[in-house]
Parts: structure tokens; sequence; C-alpha cells
């Protein structure tokens, strides 16, 4: 594969989500890109985060309400998807190592990882629910 030419916007677009802990969508991407980069359009916003996604820079996440969320930290963890605000939050799991292991123990072939969404209403939508 030859080496990747450098670009301002994808380098705009790394640190935007180094910035965050909120796992933001393409088109908040997009939305803060624009201010720096008026005449950016969304498909390259979409390219660019494919892009760094596969080249593993950044993560992708699919949690199934069909928006693609992006995360700058790519070291192995676990995410939390609030079905009320559509936020995804980082959940810190002890021991995320062992989980692999066992999966090998049931499990013939070779296990290199694995992605595990846990989904429900975060804090701040419960305590919206209460007080409503």
């Amino acid at each position: 594969m030859k080496p990747l030419k450098y670009s301002r916007q994808r380098e705009a677009i790394k640190a935007f989500l180094a910035s965050r802990s909120d796992h933001p969508t393409a088109d908040i991407v997009y939305t803060y890109i624009r201010k720096d980069f008026p005449n950016i359009s969304l498909g390259t916003v979409y390219r660019n985060l494919s892009l760094l996604a596969e080249l593993g820079e950044i993560l992708k996440l699919s949690c199934g309400d069909g928006a693609d969320h992006f995360d700058a930290c790519t070291l192995p963890h676990h995410h939390f998807y609030c079905k009320q605000c559509h936020n995804v939050i980082d959940l810190p799991l002890p021991n995320i190592e062992e989980m692999d292991v066992r999966a090998s123990q049931n499990f013939d072939g070779q296990i290199e990882g694995h992605c595990l969404y846990f989904y429900g209403t975060c804090k701040a939508c419960s305590k919206q629910q209460v007080i409503l």
C-alpha cells in the first residue's frame, strides 16, 4: 500500500475526534470541520472518517441507530449506547482481555478480539424520566 498523502482536512478530523469523548456522528464532525474548511463536503468528511477507520486510526461504531459514531481511542474498551438520547459513552470494564480467553475456551477457531455494546438509558435521560 502506498503512503497516504497528507491532508489538512483529515488531520483536523482526527484532532476534533481526539478532543471529544462523546463519540460524534459524521454529521457532527462535518458541522464542526466546516468552521475551518467552509468548502468541505459531507462526502469528504464521510470518506475521511471511513479511511481513518479502515487504517485503524479511529473506531467506527455502529450501534443500530442508523448513524455511525466515531471514537479516536483505539485501545480496547466497551461502549454504552443510550436508546433515548443516542449518545455513546465509554464503559470502563476491568479484565476485558479475559473475555477473549473465556470465549476461546468454547470456540474451535482463533479469537482475535471482540466488540461489545451495552444498551439502555443513560443517567441524564433516567433523571429526565423521573422529573416528567
